[in-house]
Protein backbone atom coordinates (compact mmCIF):
# COMPACT_ATOMS: atom_id res chain seq x y z
CA UNK A 1 0.00 0.00 0.00
CA UNK A 2 1.41 3.36 -0.92
CA UNK A 3 2.13 5.49 2.10
CA UNK A 4 -0.16 8.36 2.92
CA UNK A 5 2.68 10.88 2.76
CA UNK A 6 3.52 9.95 -1.25
CA UNK A 7 0.18 9.61 -2.03
CA UNK A 8 -2.36 12.76 -3.80
CA UNK A 9 -6.03 13.46 -4.01
CA UNK A 10 -7.86 11.98 -6.65
CA UNK A 11 -11.19 14.28 -6.21
CA UNK A 12 -14.60 13.43 -8.20
CA UNK A 13 -17.64 16.13 -8.05
CA UNK A 14 -21.03 14.79 -8.81
CA UNK A 15 -24.23 16.33 -7.73
CA UNK A 16 -23.03 19.02 -5.65
CA UNK A 17 -21.22 16.25 -3.39
CA UNK A 18 -17.08 15.79 -3.38
CA UNK A 19 -15.48 12.51 -3.14
CA UNK A 20 -11.95 12.18 -2.45
CA UNK A 21 -9.33 9.13 -2.08
CA UNK A 22 -5.97 9.65 -1.36
CA UNK A 23 -3.78 7.34 -4.28
CA UNK A 24 -0.59 6.84 -5.75
CA UNK A 25 -0.43 9.11 -8.50
CA UNK A 26 1.45 6.59 -11.07
CA UNK A 27 -0.81 3.72 -10.17
CA UNK A 28 -3.60 6.27 -10.57
CA UNK A 29 -2.50 6.84 -13.94
CA UNK A 30 -2.19 3.31 -14.84
CA UNK A 31 -5.88 2.92 -13.86
CA UNK A 32 -6.76 5.47 -16.25
CA UNK A 33 -5.21 4.23 -18.87
CA UNK A 34 -7.16 1.02 -18.78
CA UNK A 35 -4.38 -1.15 -16.61
CA UNK A 36 -5.51 -3.05 -13.71
CA UNK A 37 -4.52 -2.48 -10.76
CA UNK A 38 -4.15 -4.23 -7.11
CA UNK A 39 -6.02 -1.96 -4.50
CA UNK A 40 -2.90 -2.38 -2.40
CA UNK A 41 -0.49 -0.60 -4.66
CA UNK A 42 -2.57 2.34 -5.45
CA UNK A 43 -5.16 3.26 -2.44
CA UNK A 44 -3.57 5.12 0.55
CA UNK A 45 -6.37 4.56 2.87
CA UNK A 46 -9.20 2.56 2.76
CA UNK A 47 -11.63 5.63 2.97
CA UNK A 48 -13.45 8.01 0.92
CA UNK A 49 -13.46 11.72 2.28
CA UNK A 50 -15.67 14.61 1.54
CA UNK A 51 -12.15 16.59 2.13
CA UNK A 52 -9.51 14.20 2.92
CA UNK A 53 -7.16 17.47 4.12
CA UNK A 54 -9.56 17.84 7.25
CA UNK A 55 -10.26 14.27 7.09
CA UNK A 56 -13.93 14.36 6.78
CA UNK A 57 -15.67 11.16 6.05
CA UNK A 58 -18.23 10.30 3.43
CA UNK A 59 -20.92 8.17 5.64
CA UNK A 60 -21.88 4.45 3.94
CA UNK A 61 -25.40 5.47 3.30
CA UNK A 62 -23.91 8.05 0.88
CA UNK A 63 -21.86 6.59 -0.99
CA UNK A 64 -24.08 3.47 -1.80
CA UNK A 65 -26.57 6.29 -2.78
CA UNK A 66 -24.25 7.59 -5.17
CA UNK A 67 -22.27 4.47 -6.35
CA UNK A 68 -24.78 2.27 -5.59
CA UNK A 69 -22.36 -0.16 -4.03
CA UNK A 70 -19.96 -0.21 -0.74
CA UNK A 71 -17.24 -1.26 -1.98
CA UNK A 72 -14.63 0.58 -1.78
CA UNK A 73 -12.42 -0.59 -4.63
CA UNK A 74 -15.09 -0.19 -7.36
CA UNK A 75 -15.91 3.33 -5.82
CA UNK A 76 -12.28 4.90 -5.66
CA UNK A 77 -12.06 3.02 -9.35
CA UNK A 78 -15.12 5.48 -10.42
CA UNK A 79 -13.39 8.65 -8.60
CA UNK A 80 -9.98 7.83 -10.63
CA UNK A 81 -11.52 7.25 -13.75
CA UNK A 82 -14.85 9.55 -13.65
CA UNK A 83 -12.28 12.72 -11.56
CA UNK A 84 -9.33 14.15 -11.13
CA UNK A 85 -5.83 13.52 -9.75
CA UNK A 86 -4.25 16.23 -8.01
CA UNK A 87 -0.50 15.78 -8.43
CA UNK A 88 2.76 18.10 -7.73
CA UNK A 89 4.62 19.87 -10.36
CA UNK A 90 7.21 17.67 -9.89
CA UNK A 91 4.94 14.35 -10.26
CA UNK A 92 3.09 15.89 -13.39
CA UNK A 93 6.69 16.00 -15.32
CA UNK A 94 7.47 12.28 -14.42
CA UNK A 95 3.81 11.54 -15.64
CA UNK A 96 4.85 13.48 -18.68
CA UNK A 97 8.10 11.74 -19.38
CA UNK A 98 6.54 8.45 -19.01
CA UNK A 99 3.57 8.48 -20.95
CA UNK A 100 6.29 10.04 -23.23
CA UNK A 101 8.05 7.28 -23.65
CA UNK A 102 4.84 5.10 -23.73
CA UNK A 103 3.91 6.86 -27.33
CA UNK A 104 7.31 7.24 -28.62
CA UNK A 105 7.56 3.32 -28.62
CA UNK A 106 3.95 3.23 -29.64
CA UNK A 107 4.80 4.90 -32.78
CA UNK A 108 8.14 3.54 -33.70
CA UNK A 109 6.47 0.00 -33.43
CA UNK A 110 3.88 0.41 -35.61
CA UNK A 111 4.84 3.32 -37.86
CA UNK A 112 7.06 3.40 -40.76
CA UNK A 113 9.11 5.73 -43.32
CA UNK A 114 6.96 5.06 -46.64
CA UNK A 115 9.89 6.59 -48.35
CA UNK A 116 12.03 3.81 -47.54
CA UNK A 117 9.64 1.65 -46.08
CA UNK A 118 11.99 1.53 -42.63
CA UNK A 119 10.93 2.02 -39.26
CA UNK A 120 11.94 5.37 -38.04
CA UNK A 121 14.58 4.86 -34.66
CA UNK A 122 12.89 5.90 -31.53
CA UNK A 123 15.69 8.63 -31.01
CA UNK A 124 14.73 10.40 -33.67
CA UNK A 125 10.95 9.82 -33.32
CA UNK A 126 11.47 11.77 -29.53
CA UNK A 127 14.29 14.52 -31.31
CA UNK A 128 11.34 14.97 -33.44
CA UNK A 129 8.43 15.93 -31.04
CA UNK A 130 10.73 18.36 -29.38
CA UNK A 131 11.40 20.05 -33.01
CA UNK A 132 7.76 20.47 -33.24
CA UNK A 133 7.24 21.39 -29.40
CA UNK A 134 4.62 18.12 -28.92
CA UNK A 135 2.33 18.63 -25.76
CA UNK A 136 1.89 15.61 -23.76
CA UNK A 137 -1.40 14.65 -21.29
CA UNK A 138 0.09 12.62 -19.01
CA UNK A 139 -3.47 11.67 -18.11
CA UNK A 140 -4.76 10.75 -21.26
CA UNK A 141 -3.84 7.06 -22.35
CA UNK A 142 -1.07 6.89 -25.48
CA UNK A 143 -2.91 5.43 -27.93
CA UNK A 144 -5.25 8.39 -28.04
CA UNK A 145 -2.48 10.74 -28.40
CA UNK A 146 -0.38 9.15 -31.28
CA UNK A 147 -2.45 10.09 -34.43
CA UNK A 148 -2.00 14.21 -32.86
CA UNK A 149 1.46 13.76 -32.60
CA UNK A 150 1.70 11.85 -35.53
CA UNK A 151 0.02 15.25 -37.49
CA UNK A 152 2.63 17.38 -35.72
CA UNK A 153 5.73 15.06 -36.74
CA UNK A 154 4.21 14.73 -40.69
CA UNK A 155 5.64 18.37 -41.36
CA UNK A 156 9.13 17.43 -40.27
CA UNK A 157 9.44 13.35 -40.82
CA UNK A 158 7.70 10.55 -43.47
CA UNK A 159 6.19 8.56 -41.09
CA UNK A 160 2.56 6.95 -41.36
CA UNK A 161 0.91 3.84 -39.12
CA UNK A 162 1.59 0.64 -41.49
CA UNK A 163 0.92 -2.93 -40.90
CA UNK A 164 2.69 -4.88 -43.46
CA UNK A 165 2.88 -8.78 -44.48
CA UNK A 166 5.87 -10.42 -44.66
CA UNK A 167 6.12 -14.34 -46.08
CA UNK A 168 8.61 -16.37 -43.78
CA UNK A 169 10.05 -19.87 -45.02
CA UNK A 170 11.59 -21.91 -41.95
CA UNK A 171 13.67 -24.95 -41.75
CA UNK A 172 11.11 -27.49 -40.44
CA UNK A 173 13.36 -28.28 -37.72
CA UNK A 174 13.27 -24.46 -35.79
CA UNK A 175 9.51 -24.04 -36.44
CA UNK A 176 8.48 -25.81 -32.95
CA UNK A 177 10.29 -23.20 -31.25
CA UNK A 178 9.45 -19.91 -33.32
CA UNK A 179 5.72 -20.50 -34.01
CA UNK A 180 5.43 -18.99 -30.26
CA UNK A 181 7.06 -16.13 -30.87
CA UNK A 182 5.97 -15.31 -34.53
CA UNK A 183 1.88 -15.12 -32.91
CA UNK A 184 3.44 -13.07 -30.57
CA UNK A 185 4.39 -10.63 -32.94
CA UNK A 186 1.81 -10.26 -35.41
CA UNK A 187 -1.06 -12.16 -36.74
CA UNK A 188 -0.58 -15.54 -38.94
CA UNK A 189 -2.21 -16.00 -42.12
CA UNK A 190 -2.12 -18.42 -45.35
CA UNK A 191 0.09 -20.75 -43.76
CA UNK A 192 1.26 -23.76 -45.13
CA UNK A 193 4.28 -26.95 -45.69
CA UNK A 194 6.47 -26.98 -48.63
CA UNK A 195 7.61 -29.89 -50.87
CA UNK A 196 11.13 -29.83 -49.40
CA UNK A 197 9.63 -29.96 -45.54
CA UNK A 198 9.66 -26.34 -45.11
CA UNK A 199 6.94 -24.19 -43.55
CA UNK A 200 6.07 -21.07 -44.90
CA UNK A 201 3.57 -18.64 -43.57
CA UNK A 202 2.63 -14.89 -43.92
CA UNK A 203 2.94 -12.83 -41.04
CA UNK A 204 1.13 -9.00 -40.73
CA UNK A 205 3.19 -6.74 -38.42
CA UNK A 206 3.06 -3.15 -37.47
CA UNK A 207 5.48 -1.88 -39.61
CA UNK A 208 7.98 -0.81 -37.08
CA UNK A 209 8.54 -4.08 -35.94
CA UNK A 210 10.29 -5.68 -39.26
CA UNK A 211 13.74 -4.79 -38.09
CA UNK A 212 12.86 -6.45 -34.91
CA UNK A 213 11.75 -9.17 -36.70
CA UNK A 214 14.32 -10.02 -39.22
CA UNK A 215 16.62 -9.47 -36.15
CA UNK A 216 14.83 -12.43 -34.58
CA UNK A 217 14.68 -14.65 -37.52
CA UNK A 218 18.18 -14.10 -38.23
CA UNK A 219 19.17 -14.79 -34.70
CA UNK A 220 17.08 -18.37 -33.55
CA UNK A 221 17.77 -19.64 -37.82
CA UNK A 222 21.64 -19.17 -37.97
CA UNK A 223 20.50 -17.42 -40.98
CA UNK A 224 18.37 -20.03 -43.05
CA UNK A 225 14.87 -18.21 -42.26
CA UNK A 226 14.14 -16.53 -45.58
CA UNK A 227 11.41 -13.49 -45.91
CA UNK A 228 9.73 -11.34 -48.63
CA UNK A 229 7.52 -8.28 -48.07
CA UNK A 230 3.80 -9.35 -50.01
CA UNK A 231 2.39 -6.24 -51.63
Amino acid sequence: MVRVEDAVVARWVTGGSHFEVLVDPAAAQRLKDGQEVDRADWLALEQVFKDAKKGEKVSEEHLERTFHTRDLAAIAREIVLKGEVQVTTEQRHALEKAKRQQIVATIARNALNPQTGAPHPPNRIDAAMTEAKVHIDPFRPADQQVEEVLAKLRPLLPIRLEVVKVRITLPAQHYPRLIGELKAIGRLTGESWLANGSWSGVLEIPGGVQTELYAKLNARTKGTAETALVK
